[in-house]
């Protein structure tokens, strides 16, 4: 494959979109540990009568699927 003299890429590829390095940080991941009883309770709320799953999740910064899992894992007696 052709490299074109400017950059050392190949030729026709186009350099738009390119946001310069990467850097990683090292450290926490910025998940949340949530206790048993946070997920409980959560999930209490989402159960309510005119509750939205959804508004539920924004609102406690988890996704609609951790609530789902959590009413599943709830159900079976695992939270």
């Amino acid at each position: 494959m052709e490299r074109d003299g400017k950059m050392g890429g190949p030729l026709g590829v186009s350099k738009e979109g390119y946001a310069g390095r990467l850097e990683v940080l090292s450290g926490p991941t910025g998940r949340r540990q949530r206790t048993e009883a946070d997920k409980a309770r959560i999930v209490a709320e989402s159960l309510l009568p005119d509750a939205r799953v959804a508004e539920v999740a924004r609102k406690h910064g988890v996704t609609r699927w951790q609530i789902y899992d959590w009413r599943k894992k709830l159900r079976k007696g695992h939270l």
